[in-house]
């Protein structure tokens, strides 16, 4: 049961901000929430390492953590995030960063946490509240 809630807390977290929004929680609260979805999602959400292989046509499979790091294996740490920085290459990006509809799903995630993140210190700021 350990294991499971430290692979998968962001979940959790993700829950918590949706139940903050509704029930309109205090700002620093769903500013909070918002941050930790967001650095689940980019560095501990248990997804395959999505990095280009040697031959240039496939992608590693095996398990890393986090939609930006790679696997266990040297090259492979940085080469995602090198990738979104250097290629000009939108669709390789996409490929090596989400190659699974679950890796799609935690993108949505980790996008939804940022622009929850914004909308936490903007909407008070124009809303005067």
């Amino acid at each position: 049961m350990g294991k499971v809630v430290r692979l998968y807390w962001g979940c959790m977290v993700a829950a918590a901000l949706v139940v903050a929004w509704t029930q309109r929680w205090a700002l620093p609260v769903i500013v909070a929430l918002s941050v930790g979805v967001s650095a689940y999602v980019a560095f501990q959400v248990p997804v395959w390492c999505g990095a280009v292989n040697r031959d240039g046509q496939t992608y590693c499979r095996n398990n890393a953590y986090g939609l930006l790091m790679g696997c266990s294996k040297r090259q492979h740490r940085w080469q995602k995030i090198k990738m979104i920085v250097l290629r000009n290459k939108v669709g390789n990006v996409g490929r090596s960063v989400f190659p699974t509809a679950k890796d799609k799903f935690n993108g949505v995630l980790a996008v939804g946490g940022l622009l929850s993140a914004i909308a936490a210190v903007i909407v008070p700021v124009v809303t005067g509240g």
